[in-house]
């Protein structure tokens, strides 16, 4: 149904309702503030007793009204943004001073509301109009900052993020002419340069806790260092007495995004941001700012350009050059003043070392897997006669599938890094498989130890069936990687704290921590491998009696797997014990190229570990190789294969004790055990 409301004096006022009936129940019901509602379905709410505006929500799946938009502003703030529509020279002193007080009273509950955030920079922009024709003395100033101060508060952060996401929601990577800033956090610099632009002639200082100003004459040449932070060299001026404002802020990287005129997500702001302005025209200005994240390289000096990405501002390199990068501080030197700072990206070593290690060792580790699983091919119809035997085959493949595909696609996620511009939908598909095979890897460990326990501590023919035992491995070994890997994608994707921020195709460390939905599942595993281990030691002791030939047979099986992980377990949880020191700063170069080290030798150490360490599959093959050369023996091909298995033949003999005798017509063999 619809209505239509409509002012009865003034007819022209009017607003149509339309109301939906239906029987069915609810999905949000008996919310105090929003009411009823279906899935999707908005609802406007009234905002809190001290705060106007309103609050849109929407229904959501699990019965819960999740806020879409809150415009609500503390009323306090909301009158002094009435009365900014109107300051004079009689009224701004008053009023500034009660601006900074509210803000400093108020500093909790404006920081975590961005519609707050909006009124106060609103305020300071029509202050900024103002000032254009009402000088700004020392004590406007001071209160002027007081109120910024409060805005680039470390607790402001994540409301300052929220509105850089939405201001950059429908920008575009382009230049133009618009000097008229379309963003909140470019509004608020370019209120400040212009309140500065107004002071009055007298030289002073104003220290406040995160923002200090320094006004002061020079004559020809100005050299000052300003809170041991940033230093500035003016070599060059129009000659004569000329004065300088700087204004050094120590947290405007709160406030202002790190995006450059690429529009690249890499970097990071590394410095502190000052803001410079002159009475005369300056050409030749140097900075000298001391480095914040010693972590960080490759530095990119910047100004702040309002009209980068149509008004909504960035940070652009035009008209400065990096002149020294040395002891942690950064000298740059411009031609032109504005506001300032510094752009450095996560330090990615650009280490030949590492790369060889790197490079060779996949190759090695895949030719191994390769090897591996033709090896598990050849031998396949003669383990699958006992049960145990069987699954820890099972176990092996997939653990050798599971690291080839991930290597595979380490490969093409480093390609994918490799080019300028990365594709990132490409480079996060490619962090998914790996991330997703490497925990296949692990979790099919995680299966064999399971396997190990479950055959010690039980009777030996019975329990579960192969098929059962079979079906949890499957669900263990890709079913929970699967779980995890789709889990982190969508919890961090949508706030673009998947992929690493640095180009590279692996999960994000440093904004989202998702890595650790690798770490710790695998350094999980590894711990609980251990306790496996020992408990499945302790209880083989304890059962030295060897039964009849069944029973032999199964304890040999449960050895082999017991030697297997106990070689194996130690050796991935050194590997990824590296791979989590190389994540702390500072950066360590050993830790780096032990950890790769370590992470290129997986491969052959599942061969040599998982599958050689067998006996009987060295029986096999030397058996197979046996055949080869009896099949051969008249041809020089035939002597080039017996050259070939008789490495395995010869360990066969000194360490297993087989004996193995050729005839011209066929093999004959002997077990000390089956």
């Amino acid at each position: 149904m619809k209505f239509t409301c409509r002012e009865k004096s003034f007819q022209r006022f009017k607003k149509d309702i339309t109301l939906d009936l239906s029987s069915d129940v609810f999905t949000c019901r008996n919310d105090p503030v929003f009411g009823n509602g279906n899935i999707n379905e908005e609802a406007v709410g009234p905002c809190e007793a001290d705060k106007v505006g309103e609050k849109i929500a929407f229904c959501n799946a699990s019965g819960e009204w999740k806020i879409r938009r809150d415009s609500c502003v503390l009323q306090v703030v909301q009158d002094l943004l009435n009365q900014s529509q109107s300051l004079n020279n009689n009224s701004l002193p008053v009023f500034l001073d009660e601006l900074g007080n509210v803000s400093e009273n108020f500093t909790a509950d404006i920081v975590e509301s961005p519609a707050t955030i909006t009124a106060i920079v609103n305020i300071l922009n029509n202050v900024a109009v103002a000032s254009l024709e009402i000088p700004i003395n020392s004590t406007l100033m001071e209160d002027v900052l007081r109120t910024a101060g409060v805005l680039t508060r470390d607790d402001a952060r994540v409301s300052w993020k929220f509105l850089n996401t939405n201001d950059t929601n429908s920008m575009t990577a382009t230049k133009n002419n618009i000097t008229t800033p379309e963003s909140v956090s470019s509004t608020l610099l370019l209120s400040l340069e212009n309140i500065t632009g107004s002071l009055t002639n007298e030289s002073f200082e104003i220290d406040t806790p995160l923002i200090l100003l320094n006004k002061t004459t020079f004559t020809d040449t100005f050299n000052d260092d300003f809170n041991s932070s940033v230093g500035i060299d003016v070599q060059e001026s129009d000659g004569g007495q000329q004065s300088i404002t700087v204004i050094t802020f120590a947290s405007m990287d709160n406030i202002l995004p790190a995006r450059d005129e690429d529009n690249s997500t890499s970097n990071f702001i590394n410095g502190r941001v000052v803001l410079v302005r002159s009475n005369s025209t300056i050409n030749n200005v140097s900075f000298t700012f001391d480095v914040l994240n010693t972590t960080l390289g490759n530095p990119q000096c910047v100004f702040w350009n309002f009209s980068l990405f149509s008004g909504l501002g960035g940070w652009d390199s035009e008209g400065c050059e990096l002149e020294f990068n040395v002891n942690d501080t950064v000298t740059c030197n411009c031609n032109h003043l504005t506001s300032f700072s510094i752009l450095m990206s996560p330090f990615s070593p650009d280490d030949p070392v590492l790369d060889v290690i790197t490079y060779v060792g996949v190759g090695i580790s895949m030719a191994s897997l390769v090897i591996c699983l033709v090896i598990e091919a050849v031998i396949w119809r003669k383990i699958r006669r006992n049960a145990t035997s069987y699954l820890r085959h099972v176990s092996v493949v997939n653990i050798a599938v599971s690291l080839l595909i991930a290597n595979i696609w380490f490969i093409i996620g480093a390609a994918i890094s490799d080019v300028e511009v990365t594709n990132l939908p490409a480079c996060s598909t490619a962090t998914f498989f790996i991330h997703f095979f490497y925990l296949a890897l692990f979790f099919w460990m995680f299966a064999s130890a399971l396997l190990l326990l479950y055959r010690t501590v039980n009777v030996f023919d019975g329990g579960l069936s192969k098929k059962s035992m079979l079906a949890i491995g499957f669900c263990l070994g890709y079913g929970a990687p699967l779980i995890i890997a789709i889990i982190t994608i969508a919890v961090t994707e949508p706030q673009q704290g998947y992929i690493r921020q640095t180009g590279q195709c692996w999960l994000n460390w440093d904004e989202s921590k998702a890595l650790l939905a690798f770490v710790i599942p695998a350094l999980s595993i590894v711990a609980i491998n251990f306790v496996i281990l020992l408990v499945v030691i302790y209880k083989m002791l304890r059962r030295r009696a060897v039964g009849d030939a069944a029973q032999a047979a199964e304890r040999h099986v449960l050895v082999v797997i017991l030697r297997s992980l106990a070689v194996l377990t130690p050796f991935f949880g050194l590997t990824w014990a590296l791979g989590v020191a190389t994540m702390i700063p500072p950066y360590n170069r050993a830790a780096h190229i032990s950890f790769a080290f370590f992470n290129s030798l997986q491969g052959l150490f599942i061969l040599v570990f998982g599958t050689l360490f067998d006996r009987k599959v060295r029986s096999e093959i030397a058996i197979k190789s046996q055949t080869s050369t009896s099949g051969t023996r008249t041809t020089s091909a035939g002597n080039s294969s017996s050259s070939v298995f008789g490495f395995f033949r010869n360990w066969r003999r000194g360490r297993d004790g087989y004996n193995i005798s050729s005839s011209a017509s066929g093999v004959s063999q002997s077990f000390t055990d089956t």
